[in-house]
């Protein structure tokens, strides 16, 4: 009969096979010093399942592991909210790395043209590097360069999902496709597994070889730090409690008092207890969606579980299943056929107004839900998932082409949004085009895409409580 400890192996391996991608073809380097984990887009340790194979491969290999995360200004929309949440996050990592077992460390390059070899130098001591699965954010583009290059086997793993990516290997059209394929997997996905640290510690002597300048978090304050970074000060920093602490607590208190009446109060955004509001913590991957889950299945509403449940998992993972299968994921080119066909027919239809990007940032069209739900973005770098439809569909009226729209969309998007450059947000823009829907009937500039009317969104909620909170 099998243990329960070779029970857990099993499923790990399992999960493993499904979540992992060789990055080259070179051989692990059986010389090299430690396994490193390089973190990308995975910022936890709990339930991080890069971390987990990084640490059975220094356990198989009789290896130390070291925990590698750096943040640069070259990222796209590299500002102070971004920078603010990661390093903020760092801080809290560094604090439980030791209580873990863990060797964590943090490299912060301020300037442009400050070294930009510390993980290449870091990998040319490693036996094998262990990285993060993402296809968004120019993760996926800046770990094939430095794979191309580097000196030992190059790894990665994702852990966005709950049920692994890799059981869907073609690209899914529609959540009624996914759906049924998750629900035969979601269970035994969701299984808890016991973390652990690695055998072997990192000795103190290759600890203080290595040639970084890492951040020493005892003395580190982030608001000035970020300060003297060469990243844009326009986009500033925004109330939020980044780390694991911070989003355990923003799910208990959704658990507490927004589940119950889910399905009612999810709709009205002025309701800010009415939505979970955890997906900045996803998106930084400093909970996992497994943990969330769990927990709201725990709580005593199923209904609302179950609706939540489909907007977390089913809508989240058929949105990185289109950007891990859709090389096109920010284009127009990744959309259906029939929408091609319909842009096409309606290309030169008269729209009812033409916004610059500019006044569109600004929050100057001519209605005042549109640019509440702009201003909240621009604010608080969060949107409401019912405005934020209506936002992305009323810029489809208000530009001269569908591609100007498109990119619009996402560069305010990932610009601002806590939540964005991540795969659901480009799922959410693309559906605003039609990406996972059917055709409608026909209408002006619409054609056969759903279309959306900030006018009849009056009726469904209350849009003058929500534009109060956001006024110009």
């Amino acid at each position: 009969m099998s243990t329960p400890h070779a029970l857990e192996s099993q499923f790990v391996a399992d999960q493993l096979a499904l979540r992992t991608v060789i990055a080259n073809g070179v051989r692990t380097q059986p010389e090299g010093d430690y396994i490193l984990y390089w973190m990308q887009s995975t910022h936890r340790f709990e339930e991080n399942w890069a971390l987990r194979h990084a640490i059975l491969e220094a356990d198989r290999l009789g290896k130390p592991l070291l925990i590698h995360q750096g943040l640069d200004p070259t990222y796209e929309h590299a500002n102070d909210r971004i920078h603010t949440v990661i390093l903020e996050n760092a801080r809290a990592l560094h604090r439980r790395a030791e209580r873990l077992g863990l060797r964590y460390q943090f490299v912060l390059r301020r300037r442009r043209d400050d070294d930009r070899r510390v993980v290449d130098r870091l990998a040319a001591r490693a036996a094998m590097v262990v990285t993060d699965l993402f296809p968004t954010a120019g993760i996926a583009e800046r770990t094939a360069r430095f794979a191309a290059r580097a000196p030992c086997r190059v790894v990665m793993v994702e852990s966005h999902a709950i049920v692994p990516s890799g059981a869907f290997v073609k690209e899914e059209y529609a959540a009624r496709t996914i759906r049924p394929k998750i629900a035969k997997l979601l269970d035994l996905a969701l299984e808890p597994v016991a973390d652990r640290p690695p055998r072997k510690a990192l000795p103190d002597s290759v600890w203080r070889s290595l040639e970084v300048d890492r951040v020493n978090f005892a003395r580190f304050n982030v608001s000035a730090e970020v300060a003297q970074c060469e990243i844009d000060h326009a986009v500033p920093a925004v109330p939020f409690a980044s780390g694991l602490d911070g989003a355990r607590a923003r799910l208990d208190a959704f658990v507490r008092d927004g589940l119950e009446d889910y399905a009612e109060r999810r709709n009205e955004p002025s309701d800010t207890n009415g939505s979970s509001r955890l997906s900045p913590y996803l998106h930084f991957g400093q909970i996992s969606a497994a943990e969330v889950l769990r927990t709201v299945r725990g709580a005593a509403h199923p209904e609302s579980a179950k609706k939540f449940e489909d907007e977390l998992v089913t809508w989240r993972e058929l949105a990185l299943n289109f950007c891990l299968r859709n090389r096109h994921y920010g284009k127009l080119r990744g959309l259906p056929d029939w929408v091609h066909r319909s842009m096409e027919k309606h290309k030169d239809d008269p729209r009812e107004a033409i916004y610059s990007l500019a006044q569109l940032e600004r929050a100057e069209s001519h209605d005042e839900l549109w640019n509440a739900a702009q201003r909240e973005l621009v604010r608080t770098g969060y949107m409401h998932n019912v405005t934020r439809m209506l936002w992305g569909k009323s810029v489809l009226l208000w530009t001269a082409r569908y591609k100007h729209a498109l990119d619009h969309l996402i560069l305010l998007n990932n610009k601002y949004g806590l939540d964005g450059r991540d795969p659901s947000s480009y799922g959410g823009i693309q559906w605003c085009f039609g990406k996972f829907d059917r055709p409608w009937f026909d209408k002006p500039v619409f054609g056969v895409i759903r279309p959306m009317s900030l006018a009849r969104a009056r009726e469904k909620f209350d849009a003058e409580a929500y534009i109060r909170m956001f006024p110009a």
